[in-house]
């Protein structure tokens, strides 16, 4: 497998895997995290341009999408009912989604986005279980509640290598 950027000639692939994940949330009890059109097509378009969004080929075959990027999101400069694990600079992760006739996908993508930076940070629904024993079986650890823009509580996890001195690129 490998992690490249998205280009826009992956977006028809990046849409139909979206669409396999709001089926596999509906049918798995979460059926309100990404209802039936999130995320929108503009968001996605505005990922690529942007250079955040990316894909996980295997066999010439994109079988992942995601969003990372390292800075600030304002979404988690307030967290209630807990604490982050540090205030140092720290990647960002969101919308990841792999194609469900797929194994192993989203533990690559996610083990890629923590090489690329030793401070991660990443939300999910309450009713996303899958997620969440994804997010605890890689070594995130449950931080909190954040709030969406739309005032939506999500639940918060980080990983950070406490005894690393590389907290990505900026040190």
């Amino acid at each position: 497998m490998q992690i490249r950027k998205s280009t826009k000639s992956d977006l028809e692939q990046i849409i139909k895997l979206f669409e396999q994940a709001r089926i596999f949330m509906r049918e798995n009890g979460n059926p309100n995290q990404w209802g039936n059109d999130y995320p929108p097509i503009s968001l996605i378009e505005e990922d690529i341009e942007a250079g955040i969004s990316y894909v996980c080929e295997h066999e010439k075959r994109v079988v992942g999408t995601f969003m990372f990027f390292e800075g600030q999101d304002e979404t988690y400069a307030t967290i209630y009912d807990g604490e982050w694990l540090n205030d140092k600079p720290y990647g960002v992760i969101h919308r990841i989604t792999t194609a469900t006739d797929t194994k192993g996908v989203a533990t690559f993508c996610l083990t890629w986005c923590y090489e690329q930076c030793r401070n991660l940070k990443i939300d999910t629904h309450e009713d996303n279980i899958p997620m969440q024993n994804l997010l605890n079986k890689n070594g995130f650890q449950r931080c909190g509640i954040i709030h969406l823009k739309n005032g939506k509580e999500r639940i918060a996890f980080q990983k950070w290598e406490a005894n690393s001195k590389e907290f990505g690129k900026h040190e």
